[in-house]
Parts: C-alpha cells; sequence; structure tokens
C-alpha cells in the first residue's frame, strides 16, 4: 500500500499543480566557457531606479569575464537596441576590439531584432539567460551588487551626486584584486598595474616590448589558470546545494513553475504552484529546455531545468482530463466561460477578463463585450460587481 500511495501522489496531477517541491533545486552548475584572452567574452546590464544625477538616471554596467575589468557609463534612461549598439562601440569597443561572446539577459534591447542583426554584422556571439534565471548572466548581476554598494557608500549624505563619483568607483574597481584570478583587473587586462602615485612609475619600466610581451602572456596565462580554479571551485560549492536534473527529451510532457509565470490570477498565495503541462520542443544544454507554449503566456520559451520538473505516469492514477475542444457555433469556434472575473474598459467598449472551463489560470484572457455570447451572464456579472459596492471599475466602466 506504502508504494502503491506513493506510485499514486507522484502521477496526481492534482498534487503536481498545487503542491511545491521541498527537495533541492534541480541542475548542476553548467559554467559558461573560460575566456583566453582579455574583453574577447563580455557581460552587460543595466542598473535603473537611480535619483537624477546630472541629468543621468541609468547606468550601463560592461565587465569583462577574463580580466573582470568594467566600464560604467551613465545614461539619461534606458536605451533601446539601436542605442545599446552605439554605446559599446563608443565605451567598449574601440578600446579593446570586438568580442566573440556578448552575454545579456533577456531585456527588450536584447531579445529585439536589431541587437541580433547587430551581433551578427559583427560576428559576435549573442549568449541571451534563460527565462526568469539571472544566474545565466551572474557576473554582471554580482557587479551590479559592488557598484550599488560603493555609490551607496560614497553618496549616502548626498545621492543625487552620483555621476559624479563614477568614475572613481570604477577606477577602484578596476584597482582591487579579484579573488578569481588573484590580480586586479587592470593588470590582468595590461599586464601590469597603474601606478597611483608617481614614486610608484619606477616598478613598471621594461627593458623592451617584447619583455612588455612574455609578461602579459605570463599574466594571462595565470589568470586562466586561477579561473579555471575557481570555476572548479564554485561548481563544487554550488552543486552541494542541488541535484542532478533529469534526462529531457523532445514531446516529452513537464510542469512549468508558475512562480515567476504572469497569472492572471484572484489569489497569488492559492494559485497552482505549477501550470501545463507542456510538451518539451528542444533540448538546447543539459541546463536548459525549450517548451511548447500557449501564445496567450507571452513568455519566452527557454527555462532552466530547476524551472521544470517531468509529468509522471501510472496505472493506478488517472491522467488529467484534456481539456474540452471549441465548440461550432454559427461556424464559428466557441468556448465555455467558468466564470469571469474583471472587466477594463477599452476604447468605446468593454473587456472581460475570462476563466475558461476545463483550462489553467495560464488560459485567462481578456475578451471584447462583442465576442461574449452570453449577454446574461455578463449582466449579472456586471449587476454583482454594483451590488457588492466595487463602484466604478478601471476605466470608468458604469
Amino acid at each position: 500500500m506504502d508504494k502503491d500511495v506513493r506510485e499514486y501522489v507522484a502521477a496526481c496531477p492534482v498534487c503536481a499543480r498545487c503542491k511545491s517541491r521541498t527537495h533541492r533545486p534541480a541542475g548542476l552548475l553548467q559554467p559558461l566557457s573560460t575566456p583566453r584572452r582579455p574583453w574577447s567574452h563580455i557581460a552587460l546590464d543595466f542598473v535603473t531606479g537611480l535619483p537624477v544625477s546630472a541629468g543621468k538616471t541609468t547606468i550601463l554596467s560592461v565587465v569583462d569575464r577574463f580580466s573582470k575589468a568594467a566600464h560604467f557609463v551613465a545614461l539619461e534612461k534606458l536605451p533601446t537596441a539601436a542605442e545599446t549598439s552605439t554605446l559599446l562601440l563608443d565605451h567598449v569597443f574601440r578600446l579593446h576590439g570586438i568580442p566573440v561572446e556578448i552575454v545579456s539577459d533577456r531585456g527588450p534591447q536584447f531579445s529585439s531584432q536589431v541587437w541580433g542583426s547587430f551581433c551578427a554584422a559583427l560576428g559576435a556571439r549573442p549568449c541571451l539567460s534563460s527565462g526568469y534565471h539571472p544566474q545565466t548572466n551572474g557576473q554582471t548581476e554580482r557587479l551590479n551588487q559592488e557598484l550599488e554598494a560603493a555609490l551607496r557608500c560614497v553618496t549616502c549624505h548626498n545621492p543625487a551626486t552620483w555621476a559624479s563619483y563614477l568614475p572613481w568607483v570604477e577606477y577602484a574597481h578596476n584597482s582591487l584584486v579579484s579573488s578569481a584570478t588573484g590580480l586586479s583587473p587592470f593588470e590582468a587586462s595590461l599586464g601590469y598595474q597603474p601606478p597611483l602615485f608617481p614614486v610608484e612609475e619606477a616598478d613598471l619600466a621594461v627593458p623592451s616590448v617584447q619583455h612588455h610581451l612574455q609578461r602579459c602572456r605570463r599574466v594571462w596565462s595565470r589568470t586562466r589558470e586561477a579561473l579555471l580554479r575557481a570555476v572548479a571551485r564554485q561548481r563544487s560549492c554550488a552543486d552541494r546545494r542541488r541535484s542532478p536534473a533529469p534526462v529531457y527529451s523532445p514531446g516529452q510532457k513537464v510542469w512549468l513553475a508558475a512562480k515567476d509565470i504572469p497569472l492572471r490570477a484572484s489569489s497569488r498565495k492559492l494559485s497552482p504552484r505549477y501550470i501545463g503541462p507542456y510538451s518539451v520542443d528542444r533540448v538546447l544544454s543539459p541546463s536548459a529546455v525549450k517548451l511548447r507554449l500557449p501564445a496567450a503566456l507571452r513568455v519566452h520559451p527557454v527555462f532552466h531545468v530547476s524551472q521544470v520538473k517531468p509529468v509522471v505516469s501510472s496505472h493506478l492514477c488517472p491522467p488529467p482530463v484534456p481539456p474540452p475542444p471549441a465548440r461550432l457555433i454559427d461556424g464559428h469556434p466557441a468556448f465555455s466561460v467558468r466564470r469571469i472575473l474583471d472587466v477594463r474598459r477599452r476604447g468605446r467598449g468593454l473587456q472581460f477578463l475570462v476563466d475558461w472551463e476545463g483550462y489553467g489560470p495560464e488560459e485567462r484572457s481578456w475578451v471584447p463585450r462583442s465576442l461574449m455570447l452570453d449577454s446574461v451572464m455578463v449582466s449579472d456579472f456586471l449587476r454583482s460587481r454594483r451590488g457588492a459596492g466595487a463602484g466604478r471599475p478601471p476605466g470608468g466602466v458604469p
């Protein structure tokens, strides 16, 4: 009986949807490739929500994944994809050359066709993080934490002056020794540490260019060895708190974690923990899969394996009932409405948030009043809104 109960619960679709996972997240650490030279692999992100300082409210942070050197560019607002391309040309590429790989999140600047065409024209490979998994771009996430902490320290009495301190924060970051490489970003990228005082200038004298190049090669070789040791150390520490992910295959059914999915739920606390099931479209890597999602979700279909779990089937537990197909009314498909959740005004008409019969909360959608065939249900909903003392709903709906 114990075995049958566990098998039944593992295959129960209600349990799979509504119960939280209590074991370790799936997916062992899969580090990004280790670069061989400075500024061949970069990562970038934006810092927003800052007070206005000299007309600036945003910072573009760019970090070299080899040397950990960074550039901070103050901006008036979030740039478009074309403006981001121009900023990289002016502040990064003209100084360090064109990179091989650019890591970023899935912001609108980086998921647009303009950004893809820009990277293709340069021969650079754009690498976007998987859905709701910022650890993919952990290099800039950590850099932004250090940047915000430094600005918080130097501007605690007058936050509106952060733009004037930004160059010094960048200099300080590039001068400090990195725990990953054992060298400062300046030394790892340039082969020497720029002196802060004139008395230190004599230590940088080299007899010839050949000696300087040899020193740079030694520094880069030592830096790469340190990075490989750091990656092995990070993987060992991270995998202690993770479990190996199941092996997925195209066509396999999985549940998708609903924690970060924008569901139209009346109570987030009582909404399902997982939605689906959905089919695996493609296995991109041991740590990422691409799902076949309905168009109503409007989220990127690539997810880290910690965000999904396989559907378990058992002869003891009946399979989930498939959603009812559309009915034909006057030659057009129609679906049954379980209930109306909300109403809003769009233009001169109304739209209703509909919960469909037999479908989960991820399928809820706004439907114009002209497409609602049951006028009695619409009238009852509007009457209940007035009777419950809701007043005038958003958009001025009477």
